[in-house]
């Protein structure tokens, strides 16, 4: 079985090598989907062997994510994000899915991490069939060190898929793949390094409070007193307390604190950003 490795990038110099790096024993084609980068991305990813396709920049990045996928000739898919890495154990079990080995975890956090995408995106897999895709947990990487609290592993993504099995529907930022199919889990992690430090988290944190304003625009949600309350108030609150005591945050410290308040602050900056805009 071939494996194809596919990216979308924008300017990712700095961590599109990294990334390359960490499939170089695994991958036997890299795609890279890259919208129209002003820096390096592309000299170094065509450095690493990666054939590169130049594309518009487009405002839910999934769209571009698909156009990659669409691209790859593999028997199997590994879809990643450039500050993302591949380590050693996921490169051997990748290896093993490859070789045919079914993989389907009874990790009972990773079952509860499961159901709460199912309740957040609906079933976007088959409960029956053949295990055709698998879930990847994810460790955070934030302000230097892993976040090991706070809800935020194991961060399940599917990211391993048989090819023409699995699609990304391109209507929101945070979605799942849809896949045709079972999905199983992966035990070995991806390295997620996305917020190295404070000034690039609050700048994502800027375009997702964004991009979820849009959101409630498309949804038609109220604009009155009492959803204002609710976002600026109840939400945030609840978030808070969700994060930085029922899932531990405070075991991590100061960077537990700052992910539970900056992730509690999502909700009443988005909705304000969906205010203003009348």
């Amino acid at each position: 079985m071939k494996l194809s490795v596919v990216l979308a990038t924008r300017n990712e110099q700095e961590n599109i090598g990294p990334c390359l790096k960490s499939v170089r024993g695994i991958a036997d084609e890299i795609i890279v989907m890259d919208e129209r980068s002003t820096d390096r991305t592309k000299e170094i990813a065509e450095s690493f062997g990666a054939k590169v396709y130049e594309v518009k920049h487009e405002e839910i990045f999934h769209k571009t994510k698909q156009k990659a996928l669409e691209k790859a000739t593999g028997d199997w898919i590994l879809q990643l994000d450039a500050d993302e890495r591949v380590t050693p154990k996921l490169a051997r079990e990748v290896k093993r899915v490859l070789g045919g080995k079914v993989f389907e975890s009874k990790n009972k956090l990773f079952g509860r991490h499961q159901k709460s995408v199912e309740k957040l995106w609906g079933k976007t897999w088959w409960d029956e069939g053949e295990v055709v895709a698998y879930f990847i947990p994810r460790i955070n990487m934030f302000l230097g060190k892993p976040l090991i609290h706070a809800g935020v592993y194991p961060d399940g993504v599917v990211r391993l898929f048989k090819n023409g099995r699995a699609r990304f529907p391109a209507k929101s930022v945070h979605e799942i793949a849809q896949v045709d199919g079972r999905v199983g889990w992966l035990t070995g992690a991806l390295t997620h390094h996305d917020s190295p430090t404070l000034r690039r988290y609050l700048a994502r944190a800027n375009r997702y409070t964004s991009l979820t304003a849009q959101e409630l625009q498309t949804d038609k949600t109220p604009k009155n007193l009492l959803v204002l309350f609710v976002y600026s108030f109840i939400k945030p609150l609840a978030t808070f307390l969700k994060l930085y005591f029922r899932h531990k945050g405070f075991l991590d410290g100061m960077r537990g604190f700052l992910w539970s308040f900056f992730s509690a602050l999502h909700f009443p900056i988005a909705y304000w950003k969906y205010w203003v805009n009348r």
